[in-house]
């Protein structure tokens, strides 16, 4: 993996934040995992990026690339690409 940090938007309660942690927990992956309720300028670029929706978890990956709500299959063949 290189030196550049994976950014994760979430929140506590989203049962899709936890699934993607477990997938970067399981990678090895280490991420910046942002929390949208506790912090309002998370909360807008997450509605910039998701056309006014708040959308989690939004992935943000150091190739500038996003991924919005992905399945664990679509997380895991990110992740494959950044090795």
């Amino acid at each position: 993996m290189s030196d550049s940090t994976i950014t994760m938007y979430g929140t506590t309660w989203c049962g899709d934040c936890r699934r993607a942690k477990r997938v970067f927990e399981q990678h090895e992956v280490a991420i910046t995992y942002v929390n949208i309720e506790e912090n309002e300028a998370a909360r807008h670029y997450v509605e910039q990026v998701n056309n006014g929706n708040q959308s989690v978890p939004t992935i943000v990956f150091p190739d500038g690339s996003i991924l919005v709500e992905p399945s664990t299959s679509a997380l895991t063949q990110k992740l494959a690409t950044l090795k």
